[in-house]
């Protein structure tokens, strides 16, 4: 029986920050300049006033304390409010490609591999900068990869949907290693004028170099033990963006073309879903939550994340077991299970049990259990 394992993890962090105070700061001055435009439509109670927002209610809302984003100027800017990346020809490489590259060359390195040594890419985000051809076949003829390549989107599960048909391609032959990389632009599909959301995410992309186990050296990287994902429809977290927009014009530039969502129920009804499925799992490969040395649990918001652990553990999760890199990279869709995977996972001896566990629009949930060779 093929066995697939993680050999290599690799990270691409945009350089630009933005911490909360920034990101207040240019927010209160849209309301301001909003506010005083429809200073007439307000007083007659036409419509509300904007309300300001604050470090102090971000952080406590969700655990944000900084951001990494492709571009800073353009979002802190309160008369625009959202990055400015140029548009690049069709010879140059995709601002995805770049990240995506960048990722994949860190994985390879982790893993001792070359671009030879793989045989498939897929490119498992929330968002394509394009319809086609596929991200993924760019970053495969810029890494230099013989093989296939495809994307796939299961929003904030892509990564973790990715990495089970990285383990079905390598365990069923089709593939000896599978590159999965997930290029989150999340600062280009965010409504930074919205005071409920504005706060939530940020950019970064990541990869995984998944092995067949008799390709890697003894004791090297996790051995994957099981996958299970879970989706159901909901409206609750949602993005309308897409190229039917041009066939009705009544709905350009309306918010749903950006990311939506009703917060208190995505927290209400995915926290027991998450650790349902997580248990669930758990049983059907005949362990005990206890058996776990670490959750690595998607990043978008702090309390969510604690009442998941709380409910899988029976008890309150220590940062060592459920570590957190919310605070510095935000949510970064897809991304941040694996960020968090990245980069705290080295400390981990053989024999230690972990999940990797991501859930968000959809509903959809994937989880990944994992054991350190």
């Amino acid at each position: 029986m093929i066995k697939a394992v993680i050999s290599g993890t690799g990270l691409c962090t945009p350089p630009e920050t933005i911490d909360n105070d920034e990101l207040v700061e240019a927010f209160n001055q849209y309301v301001e300049l909003h506010n005083a435009e429809h200073a007439d439509e307000i007083a007659r109670g036409d419509i509300a006033p904007l309300q300001p927002s604050s470090s102090a209610f971000i952080e406590k809302a969700s655990g944000i304390k900084r951001r990494h984003v492709i571009d800073k100027k353009g979002i802190l800017d309160p008369n625009r409010m959202t990055p400015y990346i140029p548009e690049r020809t069709n010879e140059a490489p995709s601002v995805q490609c770049e990240m995506a590259v960048a990722a994949c060359n860190e994985a390879l390195e982790q893993a001792g591999k070359t671009p030879a040594d793989v045989d498939a890419v897929i490119v498992a985000c929330s968002n394509m900068q394009r319809a086609y051809p596929a991200i993924s076949v760019e970053v495969q003829d810029a890494l230099g990869v013989d093989g296939f390549a495809y994307d796939m989107n299961v929003a904030c599960s892509s990564a973790t949907f990715g990495l089970q048909a990285a383990v079905n391609s390598v365990e069923n032959g089709a593939a000896r290693s599978v590159l999965v990389v997930s290029p989150e632009i999340c600062s280009g599909h965010l409504n930074f004028r919205d005071r409920d959301s504005h706060f939530i995410f940020g950019d970064a992309c990541t990869a995984i170099l998944v092995e067949r186990e008799e390709d890697t050296r003894e004791g090297q990287g996790f051995e994957i033990l099981g996958t299970s994902l879970k989706t159901k429809f909901s409206n609750n977290i949602r993005n309308n963006f897409g190229f039917l927009n041009r066939a009705d014009e009544a709905g350009i530039g309306q918010p749903d073309k950006l990311f939506v969502q009703q917060g208190r129920k995505v927290f209400k009804e995915v926290s027991p879903l998450v650790a349902e499925t997580i248990l669930n799992q758990l049983q059907n490969l005949s362990l005990a939550p206890d058996n776990l040395r670490r959750m690595w649990l998607h990043q978008a918001n702090l309390n969510m994340n604690q009442l998941i652990a709380r409910k899988v553990l029976g008890r309150d999760a220590t940062e060592d077991e459920a570590p957190v890199i919310l605070d510095e990279y935000a949510n970064t869709s897809s991304a941040g299970s694996i960020i968090a995977f990245h980069k705290f996972k080295d400390d981990l001896k053989a024999g230690d049990l972990g999940v990797i566990c991501s859930f968000g629009a959809g509903y959809s949930i994937g989880s990944v259990v994992v054991r350190r060779r």
